[in-house]
């Protein structure tokens, strides 16, 4: 399978995308990529309230129960792609209550849309440090670990999990939280000392892109994978 190249949009594969989580940072970060390159076409948003984004490719669909998507399902045919952003911290929360909102929310939206389009591109944003032996001591890395077990196993053309360690903020996006507005001045050090686990919003929404288009051999991609295909 051919890679994609960034110079040559007339011959690259055009797809359509469904984003969810794009009222959070890494999810408008990705939004906002999508909407930006000329080889995406289509962007469907499923939120819980509106995004606030308005651009000639996107529709969205403002959804209070992810666990009962009936009644939206026949708006989800026919997409290339799903870039699946949403997600919750496990700060201060029960194993229990983290595992309906990270794993069992995630698998019910996956299967609808692997039974919909098996055709699809599934790219799951998990973080650095997950669990795949589900065994270990960190409740979150266990359940993530749990759900990028799954997720592997769905009908889908390709899933890939995107494990991200530090990620760095867009510029001029609204859903960016504070403390990484202070971590900005320290990017350049953080990319230059440890850039196996930084890379930026950009990148993991251009690698999600390049993956829609022209899959890989990995399915679990770190900071330093997500910042190599990015480029690619």
């Amino acid at each position: 399978m051919s890679e994609f190249k960034a110079s040559n949009h007339e011959s690259a594969k055009k797809i359509n995308v469904i984003i969810t989580g794009a009222t959070g940072m890494v999810g408008e970060g990705v939004l906002h990529e999508s909407l930006q390159h000329p080889d995406v076409e289509r962007v469907l948003v499923i939120n819980r309230k509106p995004c606030g984004v308005t651009h000639i490719k996107l529709s969205e669909i403002v959804h209070n129960n992810f666990f009962d998507l009936s009644g939206v399902a026949p708006q989800l045919n026919d997409y290339n792609a799903c870039y699946f952003c949403l997600g919750v911290s496990s700060v201060g929360m029960k194993e229990e209550e983290y595992k309906r909102l990270t794993y069992d929310l995630t698998l019910h939206m996956a299967s609808l849309l692997s039974s919909l389009n098996p055709e699809m591109i599934f790219c799951y944003v998990s973080g650095s440090g997950t669990d795949s032996t589900e065994q270990g001591r960190s409740m979150w890395a266990r359940v993530k670990g749990k759900t990028e077990n799954r997720l592997l196993q769905l009908p889908f053309k390709g899933a890939y999990m995107f494990r991200p360690g530090y990620i760095h903020p867009t510029k001029g996006l609204k859903n960016t939280h504070g403390y990484y507005s202070a971590l900005s001045l320290l990017y350049p050090m953080l990319r230059a000392v440890l850039p196996k686990y930084v890379i930026s919003l950009r990148e993991l929404g251009l690698a999600m892109i390049h993956i829609a288009q022209t899959g890989r051999e990995r399915a679990i991609l770190e900071s330093k994978d997500i910042a190599r295909i990015a480029g690619t």
